[in-house]
């Protein structure tokens, strides 16, 4: 019997055990998930952040761009036939109004001859014509006939020229010529493409920048830009804006000239444009990674009263590692910058402010 009190007494002390155990296991977990401290408060997050201060922002843009020459044609000849002369050396500079090829004329200026003859004979039938209408000799209808006999050899004479004139291909303005892709003797036709023109004393740069800084565009703004190959930086004054956004890319075409007198910049290479944009006063600038999106807009975190407190905002310019906050936001507002995708509202905060973000 002893024995069967004895065994029943182990039992007893071993489920005491086990229940007083799971009980301290249990209070051990609630204290732990409540903070763990004396109080049952959860310990504050360590998170950086920075004091907004209205301040002046000065934004600007990085975009890609293309040179091109200030003008470029191909030089084509109007009329067909053989390539008489050349008249220019390959990558030579050329002025406007100079001959540059010549194609034989020697049919044009024999339909020349024949028709200035033409002329000639209407003329004088034009005059005698006149002559008799005066004395009443001959009907107004008859002198009308011969009057346009002579005006139809006239055109017929001054159309045969312009074809003679067009057989000395002239340059159309002042610039270098490219390589040449004719010899002399070569048969040309409209579609014969000669050589290349190109102007690039001065030089274009053509650039988009997106819809929502369209605004911001004004004529005769500076802008700075670079080129592969060299780390100088060069200028260029905007002088046109296209009138519309392009509704497919929905961004604003801009065109700047830059002088290139020593010819460095070459057309149709590309350009790293730096656009300055407007100067902002009175703007808050945080950094990028402090904004939260959510559906329907941003919010950011601020440190108030030890907690942490959600703020909607809307914001405007972003740059690389700043935005500028358009409302939302007020002077001396700490904002969190660290830690801001696992915060939640009032959840305790220790905040070590960091240095004011610069624009």
């Amino acid at each position: 019997m002893k024995i069967k009190y004895i065994v029943y007494t182990l039992i007893i002390v071993g489920v005491g055990a086990l229940v007083y155990y799971r009980i301290s296991e249990n209070s051990a977990k609630k204290n732990e998930q409540g903070g763990g401290g004396k109080d049952g408060k959860k310990p504050p997050m360590s998170v950086n952040g920075v004091v907004v201060a209205p301040q002046e922002f000065s934004n600007t843009l990085s975009l890609s761009g293309s040179i091109e020459a200030n003008e470029q044609v191909e030089i084509r000849s109007e009329v067909s036939g053989i390539a008489e002369k050349i008249f220019f050396t390959e990558g030579a500079k050329v002025s406007q109004g100079q001959v540059l090829v010549k194609i034989n004329d020697v049919e044009l200026r024999a339909q020349a001859g024949a028709a200035r003859t033409r002329q000639n004979l209407a003329a004088e039938n034009e005059r005698r014509a006149r002559l008799l209408l005066q004395k009443e000799a001959i009907s107004q209808e008859e002198y009308d006939i011969a009057s346009a006999d002579f005006k139809t050899a006239q055109a017929q004479t001054q159309l045969i020229n312009a074809q003679i004139a067009k057989t000395s291909i002239r340059a159309p303005f002042s610039g270098t010529i490219g390589l040449r892709n004719i010899s002399p003797g070569t048969y040309v036709t409209s579609a014969t493409l000669i050589a290349s023109l190109v102007s690039s004393s001065q030089v274009k740069i053509t650039f988009s920048i997106p819809e929502k800084y369209a605004s911001q565009m004004k004529l005769n703004s500076k802008i700075s830009f670079t080129v592969a190959g060299t780390t100088q930086n060069f200028e260029a004054k905007i002088y046109a804006i296209e009138p519309a956004v392009d509704v497919a890319t929905r961004t604003l075409r801009v065109r700047a000239l830059a002088q290139n007198s020593d010819g460095k910049l070459l057309p149709g290479t590309f350009a790293n444009v730096a656009l300055p944009l407007e100067k902002v006063d009175g703007a808050f600038v945080i950094p990028t990674e402090a904004i939260v999106p959510i559906q329907g807009g941003k919010k950011v975190f601020i440190a108030k009263n030890g907690l942490a407190e959600e703020v909607m905002v809307q914001t405007g310019t972003r740059t690389d590692k700043d935005i500028v906050v358009l409302s939302g936001l007020k002077a001396g507002d700490t904002v969190l910058t660290t830690g801001v995708l696992t915060l939640k509202k009032e959840t305790p905060v220790k905040v070590s402010v960091t240095k004011n973000a610069k624009p």
